[in-house]
């Protein structure tokens, strides 16, 4: 909520069920106050247990604990999974202050969603360079570390060093975890509904983590212009648009028998960063297409055993269920920007319910839920006011930025 007073002052008011920061903690930790981390600790998980968010919290401070620690572990793998998966640039560090403890993003102020996987972006933050998406999850894993220390800190009253946990158990399974999630969040984006994504992540993990293998050789394919500065930063640019290949490889395949030529696919997957040099079709490249088609398939035609359906059955459901996951339009860091410099030209003559209805209609426009597009309201069936076509054409013309 911004509330105005005019004349530039306002106030931001940021709102969650528990807005504990792993900083609040880590701040304890770090000035060896026992006491007071119990108490922050405590408070966490009292707050967890009165919102219902966690129901089988165990009787007694070590076991309570232990719990906490657990649940850690899972918000944080399966955070630093989606942020890679959805191409959210998040600048995570040790004291997790960007992050609040369930894994929420708390502070907006360096948060970027990518049309492309560009894994080299890095915020010049004056002093020093951000993080990029690749190294987010060592961020996110060392905060998990940190989790480890203070937990054993809490039940020992001995503070070791923080190198002593970088093989512990949790280590372990945060990377277990991650891998589980890269599997689902995969699945998913390829249009598979949840059930059928289960199944395949879990299942059929063999087959989903090829196809893994041969998606992100193309995801993290990178420019031969190579790095350069942008307004915020360095970057060096991404080749292909993945959500292009799967919104549009599953609609291709079901008017034919056979897999698209090199060409076609090139065609399909190329984003308007790549340059010419960066589409050249080797015998490697080649290879790789056919893979990525074969494995697809592969994927999809399981997908369909397990449900007992028709291959070119589940390949049609694919098809409509991808093209709103991976929706020509998304909106990127970039987009949002220039959006909210339209508004606030605008803003002069809009009443504060008019600005509510656009930001509203705008928000429906960039659901990726399948399952939520089917139930529309009449608010999606009103006509789109010219300020909100302004803004689509916005996201639109920056889908692959930054």
């Amino acid at each position: 909520t911004v509330i105005d007073y005019g004349g530039g002052i306002g106030i931001t008011i940021r709102a969650h069920e528990n807005l504990i920061r792993p900083s609040h903690m880590f701040g304890y930790l770090k000035q060896n106050d026992h006491a007071n981390l119990g108490r922050i600790v405590d408070y966490y998980i009292d707050r967890q247990v009165e919102n219902g968010a966690w129901t089988d919290v165990p009787k007694g401070d070590a076991a309570r604990y232990r719990y906490f620690l657990k649940r850690a572990v899972e918000n944080f793998s399966k955070v630093a999974a989606a942020f890679e998966d959805e191409y959210i640039f998040c600048w995570f560090d040790w004291d997790g202050d960007n992050v609040l403890v369930d894994g929420g993003i708390i502070d907006y102020g360096s948060i970027r969603q990518f049309g492309l996987f560009h894994s080299e972006y890095r915020y010049d933050d004056v002093e020093r360079f951000s993080t990029n998406i690749v190294e987010q999850k060592s961020k996110a894993r060392y905060i998990v570390q940190t989790f480890v220390q203070m937990v054993d800190y809490l039940l020992t009253k001995e503070k070791k060093n923080i190198k002593t946990f970088a093989k512990a158990r949790e280590i372990e399974e945060f990377e277990e975890n991650f891998q589980r999630e890269k599997d689902r969040n995969l699945a998913l984006k390829i249009g598979l509904a949840r059930t059928d994504a289960e199944h395949v992540a879990t299942r059929l993990r063999g087959t989903l983590r090829e196809f893994r293998k041969v998606f992100a050789h193309f995801e993290r394919t990178k420019s031969v212009e190579g790095l350069h500065e942008v307004s915020d930063g360095v970057n060096w640019d991404a080749v292909f648009c993945m959500r292009d290949v799967l919104r549009e490889l599953p609609q291709a395949l079901l008017s034919r028998d056979g897999p698209l030529a090199a060409e076609e696919f090139m065609d399909m997957i190329a984003s308007t960063y790549a340059k010419e040099e960066d589409l050249g079709l080797t015998g490697h490249r080649r290879a790789k297409i056919e893979a990525f088609q074969r494995l697809y398939r592969d994927v999809v035609s399981k997908a369909a055993l397990h449900a007992g359906t028709d291959p070119k059955k589940k390949l049609l459901e694919v098809a409509m269920r991808s093209s709103v996951i991976n929706k020509y339009d998304r909106v990127t860091g970039d987009s949002v920007t220039l959006v909210t410099e339209k508004i606030l030209s605008h803003r002069p003559r809009l009443a504060p319910d008019d600005v509510h209805r656009v930001f509203s209609h705008f928000i429906r426009h960039q659901n990726f839920d399948p399952d939520a597009a089917k139930r529309r309201s009449k608010d999606d069936e009103e006509k789109p006011s010219k300020l909100l076509r302004g803004m689509l054409s916005i996201v639109r013309d920056n889908r692959e930025g930054l």
